[in-house]
């Protein structure tokens, strides 16, 4: 089938989309996914013999993705919702500990008053690394974010970081 639509130059498409009108966050989903649903996929994880490192990525990174995908679609308060239900114990402190430091952090961040399940005393573990190769250890020593660091989480400056 031959091709039937407009063919435009640069400039005419860049006319349509200074034209078109501008993105507005939508609260309309609500939060999809949250911390307290994702600590409960680690702990099913961690019964089946998974490892930290994979919790990590499955729970902790995946919270990060969702909390980032409601971020642009309704701003820092609809995005701390990702938060305000209390997750339920992992089985593992360092995921305990992992959860709530990325609520502080986040919050910090993107300007909400983190939850106050983030600040409990017993989310806290003693130097764990997570996914983080021995030979960065150092690195993740100096690097680590106040909220993780708080909590005995040591990562890179990259260990948050996303595709």
């Amino acid at each position: 089938m031959a091709f039937q639509g407009e063919v435009r130059s640069v400039t005419g498409l860049l006319d349509a989309a200074r034209a078109a009108p501008s993105y507005t966050p939508s609260k309309r989903f609500g939060v999809l996914h949250t911390a307290a649903q994702n600590a409960a996929n680690c702990r099913a994880l961690l019964a089946d013999g998974e490892s930290l490192d994979d919790c990590w990525r499955f729970g902790i990174l995946q919270t990060l993705d969702d909390y980032r995908s409601t971020l642009r679609r309704g701003g820092p308060e609809l995005a701390a919702g990702v938060f305000s239900t209390k997750p339920r114990r992992t089985g593992a402190t360092q995921l305990d500990a992992a959860f709530a430091a990325l609520a502080e952090y986040l919050a910090e961040r993107d300007g909400w008053t983190a939850p106050d399940w983030a600040f409990e005393p017993n989310r806290v573990t003693r130097a764990w690394y997570p996914a983080v190769p021995e030979t960065l250890r150092g690195e993740a020593e100096m690097e680590s974010p106040q909220a993780f660091r708080s909590r005995g989480i040591l990562i890179t400056s990259h260990s948050l970081d996303r595709a």
